[in-house]
């Protein structure tokens, strides 16, 4: 065996385990230490009342962002516009809890545990779904596990581009087309079909177009930037890094810092961000996550443009100093 052979070998046996340990560690690690961080919930009624409900949170650090508001009205606003998970309302028989299982069905759950461990025992805590999730889907497992295929989608036409040798307006195009078509099947299939979205189909399909186009133009411009190497940078973003740090199974603010939030500026955090929001929440909250897929999708498309125009003036150089070879 050559020496080169010899170190190929060597390299795909060490390479394999290390890429298995990474996998490994971005998905298991949140996963494992899943627990409120900053966790926005509210508490309203009169102070006097939410005295103690606050002390009580209060004996948790850093765990709840506690938003006051004066009434339960105040505060169901509030939840509806995803300003906050949950809301505790004191009230003159106990406090009364008001979840959000579209928002989260791990945080509703989490927010009925908390509340029923101040009740006396045996005592269940009157609880009202402000924002159900649909009947077709009550744990949301439709919109976790969609994730994952969304990116795969993604970084498919990204690799399908650069694999086909597709360049600049071409590959722009074809990305924006795949992207398109994705999204209305997508939407097809998520909300006509299963019944898991509850919100504007158009709206459905837009993120989930977006979504597609965010990971497959990256994936396709630093391909055409760095060459295929780019591809695999693509692959770690999106799929290793970009899926187990969105949250969409929990919340990220159930994440490890700064996975939570490096999630969310990442396209498959933000995509699960503005689906809930598109899907049960009218629009509420997804301003900033769209935002994101968007400038990842022009940061993408401007690579793949970029990128082209490059192998352009590389290609005009090379023919150059081949048609100036002979006089020399």
């Amino acid at each position: 065996m050559s020496a080169t052979a010899t170190r190929k070998t060597v390299a795909v046996m060490l390479l394999i385990p290390a890429v298995v340990a990474f996998a490994l560690w971005a998905f298991a690690w949140p996963a494992a230490r899943i627990a409120p961080r900053e966790l926005p919930i509210a508490i309203a009624g009169p102070p006097a009342a939410t005295a103690p409900l606050e002390q009580r949170l209060a004996a948790h650090p850093d765990a709840f962002d506690v938003h006051r508001y004066e009434d339960v009205a105040a505060a169901r606003a509030a939840i509806e516009d995803r300003t906050v998970y949950g809301a505790i309302v004191a009230t003159p028989t106990g406090p009364e809890l008001l979840t959000a299982t579209a928002a989260s069905p791990v945080v509703a759950g989490l927010l009925r545990e908390a509340v029923a461990t101040q009740l006396p025992a045996g005592t269940a805590p009157r609880v009202t779904d402000v924002v159900a999730a649909p009947a077709a889907d009550p744990r949301g497992a439709v919109l976790a596990a969609g994730l994952l295929p969304l990116a795969l989608a993604g970084a498919a036409s990204g690799i399908a581009v650069t694999v086909l040798g597709l360049r600049g307006a071409r590959a722009a195009a074809a990305l924006t087309g795949a992207a398109v078509l994705a999204g209305l099947v997508g939407a097809a299939l998520a909300d006509s079909w299963l019944g898991a979205f509850a919100g504007s189909w158009w709206a459905e399909a837009g993120v989930l177009a977006l979504t597609v186009l965010a990971v497959g133009s990256t994936l396709a411009g630093l391909a055409a930037l760095l060459g295929r190497p780019g591809l695999g940078l693509g692959a770690v973003l999106m799929i290793l890094l970009g899926n187990p740090f969105s949250g969409i199974s929990s919340a990220p603010e159930l994440l490890p810092a700064p996975v939570g939030v490096l999630g969310q500026w990442l396209p498959p955090g933000a995509a699960g961000t503005a689906l809930r929001s598109v899907a049960y929440f009218d629009g509420a909250g997804a301003g900033s996550a769209v935002l994101v897929l968007a400038v990842w999708a022009v940061a993408g498309l401007a690579a793949v443009l970029a990128g082209a125009r490059r192998a352009a003036a590389l290609n005009g150089e090379a023919a150059a100093r081949s048609a100036l070879a002979p006089a020399v």
